[in-house]
């Protein structure tokens, strides 16, 4: 909005567009296309999820032309950059909305995947969920297949939905080339250059699972499901038994 201060409303609005994909913060979003926003049937049902929706589409497609207050304006500022989100979500999975995004990808435009062993391979947005003002938007690694939190506060406060959950999925379906080569290395730990046994670095996450299991078992009542549980308890009474044998012959002997 400031950087426009100095034009008129008229050429304000025939710059909102661009205005808002070159602003700090939405370089994740691609530009969509005039035709599809104008397409009424590639809204269908946003208008009950957009306040001042119809004025939020003129804003977004250059033709608002309404006199309003600041505060108002204001409103339909916010309304239009939902809308304009929500419709680009729907859009960057067609072949135009996807080959946009393809060529962001390919210069990096979401970062890199902080991820050492992937070699800083390039990210992509995706949402958590597609309903609005559920999570913000996360980036994906193809190479890991893990999500991680934008590293700009700017890009973590993009609502998700604006993205979705099915975008990168499409993209790796429509461009099978662009999947990234697994690889089964891993970062090996080591103590003054001896690798950490395996075994060992296994037998104690299996150790500390089954403990956070029988922690759960007994929330919910169910003490002795394991075998060694009854072994234990089998090994207490034969302990018990014995001890009470030999306070028995002390009570003879000192008869």
């Amino acid at each position: 909005m400031e950087d426009y201060n100095s034009e008129t409303e008229s050429d304000y609005t025939s710059y909102w567009r661009d205005w808002f994909i070159s602003s700090r913060g939405n370089e994740y979003y691609c530009e969509i296309d005039e035709d599809y926003l104008t397409d009424r049937f590639n809204l269908t049902g946003l208008n009950t999820d957009v306040q001042y929706y119809q004025y939020a589409l003129d804003l977004v497609t250059d033709v608002f032309d309404l006199d309003c207050d600041d505060d108002m304006r204001d409103q339909i500022e916010k309304s239009a950059r939902h809308l304009y989100g929500l419709v680009h979500a729907r859009y960057i999975t067609t072949t135009r909305g996807l080959a946009k995004m393809l060529e962001k990808y390919k210069k990096g435009d979401f970062g890199k995947c902080p991820r050492v062993m992937c070699a800083s391979h390039p990210l992509l947005p995706t949402g958590m969920s597609d309903l609005p003002h559920v999570q913000s938007v996360k980036l994906y690694c193809g190479k890991c297949e893990d999500l991680y939190n934008p590293k700009s506060s700017r890009h973590a406060n993009i609502d998700g939905a604006y993205f979705g959950t099915s975008f990168q999925n499409i993209l790796f379906q429509v461009y099978p080339a662009l999947i990234p080569e697994k690889t089964i290395e891993r970062y090996q730990p080591r103590i003054f250059g001896f690798k950490v046994h395996a075994a060992a670095a296994l037998e104690r996450w299996q150790a500390g699972k089954r403990e956070e299991m029988q922690e759960r078992l007994k929330e919910v009542g169910l003490e002795k499901c394991f075998k060694e549980d009854v072994e234990l308890e089998e090994d207490m009474e034969e302990d018990d038994d014995e001890i009470g044998g030999l306070d028995g012959a002390d009570e003879v002997l000192a008869e």
